[in-house]
């Protein structure tokens, strides 16, 4: 038996776990999904969750966004996307910089100056590296970041649609906002609306993970793809093979792509 751990079942955790699970068929392991739900602090949530599967079935274990990689059980662990990036811990992520400079040069290509960013949480690496990402892609192209325009999202819809509404409020708005993730992205959407502003004639707006819900979005979105079932797919093949003792890398990274929808335009 091989465990999925995540701190809450959402639309990111859900594409990792079609892949683990598409996977997972190609064994002869079962796949069971853990959450650690709601109950107290997140803040080290694997570890108690792994605690009450110690003694268990369970011969090996991925956890997904974990805030610790540094874990003492009898088997072995897959981190994927971890809060502090790779470790000693065998990882699979995607390439968070990259995607971000993918998205700031396409709305720089479209004409974009003035770009705001509705940045992820803090504590996630993933989130920094999409911010440096950002920066990096502007200083490339000579143009400053207003620190007017830099919020923080949260990578949650109800902690995004306020900031996003604050940089859509002020006198100088951006033209374009990349959202450092999708559902941030469509938080955007919705404040947009919310001031009478249309996507994307008024206002550009990128995402970045390519979740269902941004296809699904009005107008559906234009996006950085993370490749989400590869990653949970990788992830449970290489706990398979670490199960095994096969030697292979142990850190993998999966390259990041942008997908052209329809909420980005030149700016009037």
């Amino acid at each position: 038996m091989l465990g999925i751990l995540v701190a809450e079942f959402e639309p990111f955790s859900t594409e990792l776990l079609k892949g683990a699970s598409s996977e997972v068929v190609r064994t002869d392991y079962e796949l069971l999904a853990y959450t650690a739900g709601a109950r107290g602090s997140m803040v080290g949530w694997e570890r108690r969750s792994l605690a009450r599967l110690s003694g268990t079935l369970i011969d090996g274990a991925i956890l997904v966004t974990p805030t610790v990689v540094e874990t003492k059980q009898g088997f072995h662990v897959v981190a994927i996307d971890p809060h502090t990036g790779p470790t000693g811990m065998p990882t699979v992520d995607s390439d968070n910089f990259a995607g971000a400079m993918l998205a700031t040069n396409y709305l720089l290509g479209l004409g974009h100056r003035r770009i705001g960013f509705l940045g992820g949480r803090p504590d996630l690496e993933s989130a920094r590296l999409r911010e440096a990402g950002f920066r990096r892609a502007m200083a490339e192209a000579g143009v400053s970041v207003d620190e007017a325009l830099v919020r923080v999202g949260g990578y949650r819809i109800e902690t995004a649609e306020g900031p996003a509404r604050q940089l859509l409020s002020q006198d100088d708005r951006p033209t374009a906002i990349f959202a450092a993730n999708d559902l941030s992205a469509i938080a955007t959407v919705t404040a947009a609306r919310s001031l009478a502003l249309t996507v994307p004639d008024d206002l550009s707006v990128i995402g970045f993970d390519n979740v269902p819900e941004s296809a699904l979005a009005s107008p559906p979105l234009t996006t950085i793809k993370q490749p989400l079932q590869q990653m949970g797919a990788k992830a449970l093949r290489l706990l398979v093979d670490l199960i095994a003792g096969v030697e292979r890398e142990t850190h993998l990274r999966l390259p990041t792509e942008l997908v052209v929808r329809a909420s980005c335009a030149p700016p009037r």
